[in-house]
């Protein structure tokens, strides 16, 4: 087994950190929230992120990132896509001081608006420059409240190395959770980062009482831009999007109340403004920052992405939902198998 570094200790930073302990592994948790820390190595709970669940009683935690991160042998980054950098930097320093060299794992889901960077590509430049290698990304349909009660879930664990991927299923992997070897880093990450705006188009549809054929006319549509992204922008291949980090994660995340993402939309569509929705929610809806990302992305390189647009008017150009869905169903003809 191995000794893993989890940098994030919310709901998946904790649930996916007690999995790697049942699984025989050594984990410690890093995050900054001292109370939570606490909490987490007195009582093996984390009730801010994960009501009425106890982690395994293995798991550590702390706030000293050098603590954490010595002779870890995966660090596996759990954070807000707006935290990535700053704290990869932080990493950095501390690896250079150990003198280490761990393999890096990435469960975060988004893209960096401005720099309109993955996850991947965020890790190299500040850690491992020009060794992608080093990177392996999971995502696929899963939710942690599910993986905590040890529900069946599968997900993809994609790196340029497949050996990398390979250590990562075996490692990672158990009789509840089962992980898929994937080649297409990029397009993991992109269809991991852009499910989350379709998601909060399909609560939109629920907030406004729509019913299952257009829910599943969204999530089909849906795929079709995100899939137009990942190989029009990043090169991905197409076959991962009818895979778990495409078809399966945007399933799960446009129909399950446990997705944030989902839950903003619905309180969109039934008339919250935004900032009120984020303001309680208690954690971050990532779909509400990627599509900053996609927006630009799409006016850069000329890609159709009209739901996605269409989520960044109404969020950030105040545009009516019941406008923006007029206008998608009023748009001029197109046939539907297309890049």
């Amino acid at each position: 087994m191995a000794k893993i570094s989890v940098l994030g200790n919310g709901s998946w930073g904790s649930v996916l950190g007690s999995m790697l302990a049942d699984n025989g592994n050594d984990v410690i948790l890093f995050g900054n929230i001292a109370a939570v820390n606490q909490e987490i190595n007195e009582k093996h709970t984390n009730e801010h992120y994960m009501k009425n669940w106890s982690l395994n009683e293995s798991v550590k935690a702390t706030d000293d990132l050098e603590l954490a991160l010595k002779d870890a042998e995966i660090l596996l980054f759990v954070l807000p896509t707006k935290a990535v950098r700053i704290v990869a930097k932080n990493v950095r320093k501390v690896l250079d001081k150990l003198g280490t060299k761990p393999l890096l794992v990435t469960a975060t889901k988004g893209i960096e608006p401005g720099s309109k960077k993955l996850i991947s590509e965020i890790l190299t430049e500040e850690i491992y420059p020009n060794d992608l290698d080093k990177i392996v990304a999971i995502s696929g349909p899963s939710h942690a409240e599910n993986v905590a009660q040890k529900d069946l879930t599968a997900i993809a664990c994609a790196s340029t190395d497949i050996k990398n991927a390979e250590l990562v299923q075996k490692l990672f992997s158990n009789n509840y959770v089962r992980f898929y070897t994937n080649p297409d880093l990029i397009g993991v990450e992109v269809a991991g980062a852009v499910k989350n705006v379709i998601a909060i188009a399909a609560g939109i549809l629920v907030g406004k009482k729509f019913g299952d054929d257009a829910k599943a006319a969204l999530m089909t549509r849906g795929l079709a831009e995100i899939t137009r992204l990942g190989v029009k922008c990043f090169g991905a291949d197409r076959l991962t999007f009818s895979g778990l980090a495409g078809i399966g994660d945007l399933i799960v995340t446009c129909t399950s109340s446990n997705s944030r993402n989902w839950r903003c939309g619905k309180q969109l569509g039934e008339g919250k403004p935004l900032q009120e929705i984020l303001d309680n929610m208690g954690q971050v809806v990532e779909g509400a920052t990627t599509v900053k990302a996609v927006h630009e992305l799409c006016e850069a390189n000329d890609v159709d992405m009209p739901i996605s647009e269409a989520i960044y008017r109404v969020l950030y150009e105040n545009s009516d939902v019941d406008l923006e869905i007029k206008k998608m169903m009023g748009r001029s003809p197109k046939p539907e198998i297309r890049l």
